[in-house]
Parts: C-alpha cells; sequence; structure tokens
C-alpha cells in the first residue's frame, strides 16, 4: 500500500517542494538549471532568478571562488566531494554551508552536470566558536572599558562582553548567534553589509575614532553615536574580527555645544569687524578736524597765541595724533583679522623708504640727543613688495627703537645677505637701550602688549604696533626676528622673501 502511495508522488515534486536542503543543479561551467525550494529559502533568489546564470554569481563570494572552483573540479573528476564554506544571500548576509557536489550524468547529456545539496549550518557552527572563544577571552573581554563585540567571518556574534549588552539593552547571552548589523540602524544596514563583507575578507586593525561616524540601535530602537575600532583575529579553527565600542554621546554634545560657541564667537567677530570699521570712520573724521584746526591755531594764522594757549594746544595735538594712531591700527588689525586687508605689491625702492622714514624721524631722534645713522647700498635695492605696508613695519621698529632708547644711537640699515635666486633682504633696526628680557619677549607681538621700562618716564603707546608690524610682516611672505640681551640693546630684523636688486 505504501509503495503505491509513494509511487503516485512525484519525487522530483517532492524533492523541489519539501526537501529543506538547497538543491541545486548546475552544469560543467557552472550555469544553474534546477533551483529548488529549499535554495531559494536558504538564498533568496526565486527559480526564475537564478536559472540560467552562473552560481558563482549568485551565492559564491569573491573570496571564495577560487576554492569553489577547485571543488566543482574535483567532484567532476572524483564523482562527488564534500566540504565546507561561505555562501552569500541576495541581500549579501553570509551563511555557512554544508555543500555536497556529485557528477550527475544521463544519456541525454552530451556533458555532466553537478547536484549541489546545500545546508545551512551557521548557528551550529556559530555556537561551537561561540563555546570556543567564551573559554578563551570571557575573562579578558570583561575587563576591558569599552564594549566588546566579536563576530564570525559570516557577521554572527560568537561573544558580547557585558559593558557591550548594557551599552545595547540586551539581557547576558541574548546576543549570541544574531546577526551584528542588529546593532546598528535599518538605515546603516545594506551599506554596512557590504562593507563588513570586504573587511572580513581583507582584514586590517582600524583604531578608534578613525571610522565613519555611526549610530548604534539599542534593543528599545533608540539611537546613540558610537565609535568603533577594529581588529583581526586569527585562530586555529577560524578567523574573527573583534570590534570595540564606545558610546561617544557625551563628547558629541560636547562637540555640539563647542559648535555652537564658535559660531557665535565667529558672529561676534564680524559684529566687531563691523563696528570698528564703521566707528573707525566715523571717528577719524572729526579727529582729522581736529588735528587740522588745531595746526591752524598753532600756526597763529587767525592771531597771536599766549603761552599756555599755545601749550593747551599742542597737548590738544599730540593727543589726537596719537588717538588717530590708536583708529588707524584698530583698522589695519580688524582688517587682517577678518581677511579683508589687500596688499598691493608693486616694485619698491626699499633705500628710498627707509631714507623716507629717517626723513620723518630724525627730529624725533635728535630731540633725545641720539645718533640716528641709517646704512643702506650706494644704488638703489628693488623688491616686488607694498610700499605702504614695508614703510608702516620700518616706522613701527624705528620709533620703538627712539621711544625705548635714552642714550646712545639707533641704526637702521639694509642686508642682503645672499644674492641667490630663492634669497632673502633683511631691514635690522638696533638700539643701544635697556635691553627687553627673555619673559618680556616671549609676550612682545601681543595685541596691546607694552613693557614696562625699568629707568626713565614711561614710554607712550597703543601696544599694538609691534602686532600689527608682524601681521604686516606676515601677509608679505616675511617675518620679525628679535635679539635682545638685558642692558644691552635689542635689534629687530625683518626679514622679507627676495633678493633687492
Amino acid at each position: 500500500m505504501w509503495g503505491g502511495v509513494m509511487q503516485s508522488f512525484d519525487v522530483v515534486d517532492l524533492i523541489r517542494t519539501q526537501f529543506p536542503d538547497a538543491a541545486i543543479l548546475t552544469t560543467a561551467d557552472g550555469e544553474v538549471t534546477y533551483w529548488s525550494l529549499g535554495a531559494q529559502h536558504a538564498f533568496g533568489y526565486l527559480e526564475s532568478e537564478a536559472t540560467h546564470r552562473n552560481l558563482v554569481d549568485l551565492i559564491v563570494p569573491l573570496a571564495h571562488a577560487h576554492e569553489h572552483a577547485e571543488r566543482m573540479q574535483q567532484a567532476l573528476r572524483d564523482g562527488l566531494v564534500t566540504f565546507e564554506s561561505v555562501r552569500r544571500r541576495q541581500d549579501g548576509t553570509l551563511l555557512y554551508a554544508d555543500v555536497s557536489a556529485k557528477r550527475v550524468e544521463t544519456p541525454l547529456d552530451t556533458q555532466p552536470s553537478i547536484l549541489l545539496v546545500e545546508k545551512d549550518v551557521t548557528l551550529i557552527k556559530v555556537m561551537r566558536d561561540a563555546r570556543l572563544m567564551e573559554a578563551r577571552y570571557r575573562d579578558l573581554l570583561e575587563s576591558t572599558p569599552d564594549g566588546i563585540v566579536m563576530v564570525n567571518p559570516t557577521g554572527h556574534i560568537v561573544i558580547a562582553n557585558s559593558q557591550a549588552e548594557r551599552l545595547f539593552g540586551y539581557a547576558p547571552s541574548e546576543l549570541l548567534g544574531k546577526s551584528v548589523d542588529l546593532l546598528l540602524p535599518e538605515r546603516y544596514r545594506k551599506a554596512h553589509v557590504s562593507h563588513r563583507s570586504n573587511y572580513l575578507f581583507h582584514p586590517r586593525k582600524r583604531a578608534m575614532g578613525s571610522g565613519l561616524d555611526l549610530q548604534g540601535r539599542r534593543k528599545d530602537d533608540s539611537e546613540f553615536p558610537i565609535e568603533i575600532s577594529l581588529s583581526p583575529l586569527h585562530t586555529e579553527e577560524n578567523a574573527f574580527v573583534m570590534s570595540a565600542i564606545r558610546d561617544i554621546s557625551e563628547r558629541k554634545n560636547f562637540e555640539k555645544a563647542l559648535q555652537e560657541k564658535n559660531l557665535e564667537l565667529a558672529n561676534a567677530n564680524q559684529a566687531k569687524d563691523r563696528f570698528l570699521a564703521s566707528m573707525s570712520h566715523e571717528l577719524r573724521t572729526p579727529l582729522n578736524a581736529i588735528i587740522g584746526f588745531t595746526g591752524t591755531l598753532l600756526m597763529k594764522l587767525p592771531g597771536p597765541l599766549t603761552v599756555d594757549q599755545d601749550k593747551q594746544l599742542k597737548t590738544v595735538q599730540t593727543s589726537a595724533r596719537h588717538l588717530l594712531a590708536l583708529i588707524n591700527d584698530l583698522l589695519d588689525v580688524a582688517k587682517i583679522e577678518a581677511g579683508k586687508m589687500e596688499l598691493r605689491p608693486e616694485p619698491t625702492d626699499c633705500r628710498a623708504v627707509l631714507e623716507d622714514v629717517m626723513a620723518v624721524l630724525r627730529p624725533q631722534a635728535e630731540s633725545k640727543g641720539l645718533a640716528f645713522v641709517l646704512s643702506v647700498p650706494p644704488q638703489a635695492c628693488w623688491l616686488l613688495i607694498d610700499r605702504r605696508a614695508l614703510s608702516q613695519i620700518v616706522i613701527n621698529l624705528t620709533s620703538n627703537a627712539i621711544k625705548f632708547t635714552h642714550a646712545g644711537s639707533v641704526c637702521v640699515s639694509l642686508i642682503r645677505p645672499s644674492m641667490e635666486p630663492g634669497g632673502r633682504t633683511d631691514i635690522m633696526v638696533e638700539d643701544s637701550g635697556e635691553g627687553i628680557s627673555p619673559a618680556d619677549q616671549a609676550r612682545l607681538f601681543g595685541a596691546f602688549s607694552r613693557i614696562a621700562q625699568r629707568t626713565g618716564p614711561q614710554a607712550e603707546g597703543t601696544g599694538l604696533g609691534l602686532h600689527l608690524s608682524l601681521k604686516l610682516a606676515t601677509l608679505m611672505g616675511g617675518d620679525i626676528l628679535v635679539h635682545s640681551r638685558e642692558g644691552q640693546g635689542s635689534r629687530f630684523t625683518l626679514t622679507l622673501p627676495g633678493v633687492a636688486t
């Protein structure tokens, strides 16, 4: 009776619909000619999607293609071969399979076919690996402060320490055997499957913080920012990837707050720049009028002045000029900080610039009884440079030397250390003043930084001259160097790119 019942069934149809494992028939070249329902369930492809395609393109990862080809040749040669390998599903995820491949020949075929029966043994493999990892590494992993998750080549978790379980909200051992993709939000998983598969077949160490910004997904579906470092781990039985996972929520919050503060600071700086540009213009206009009318009065054009009036007007004129210089310096600093200072390089005779500066400042030096010396080559010395910026720097350096020297000399020199291409031109300002201490030299070029004198009356100044000079020198591709010893004077050297000709 049972024989009659069995004969009423189509055995091929029974295998196609009821056989739990994947049954696949291919040509000797690997083209799929039969695809069972078990194969559809195991790998995700419908029969219509799988037939007439090469099996390697469907389910064999690239890293295992050579091994698969050798096994198929062995099946054709020996008739039967069994082996364990990694397979790829339609969605890119990986699984372990026990594979039996048998050569099949029929009278109708001119060439033999290969019948493959593939059984998904991923869970068995994971449990076996999990027992091995537990025995070897559990105590070590529990001692680390980060969450540690170790996965096998198919991306399944074989061990997770308690820190990782708490981090993602899972009970002890609940992550065992799960796909590591479960720990990422849905929107990342498709891309992560590809990245993970590539990494598993081409592993390399990746330090914490060198990866992409990622979000972790807890069991309750909440998300949080994470940082991951990856390390390959090879044992006699298998290859694994160890992931160290860190919750960086606190750092991200700090970075966000810092970005907001930086934006506020940038907005404040822009407002400052606009204020300085506007107010500098508004303040210079009345100051110029004050200076102009004061000069007219001092020239006694409207009429004679008393001694006290002359003295008071000179005080007004000096104060107004001091304030105008401060405003001009502030405006220039604001332009440089805002990146709006435009230099206009032009062929400039450095020798002529120094002579002009000496003519302007000579009365100031001679009024203090200082020897005021200019040392320049006899011929013109041309550089492609912004003349106004060069003059402003030299005036600042020289006026400072005069201001802080009570006796002796101030010498300004133009030096060409090298005539070779790519050389430089130096403008040196030396004085015989009281010198600058190392501590004061360290803050010499800071904005509003003023150095207290040890002897004599305190010199007036805004504290912006050297700061602005260094900014201008840097814009021109140069630098300002200082050499000074207490009691032995100071030497400031403006170094400019290019050789004067």
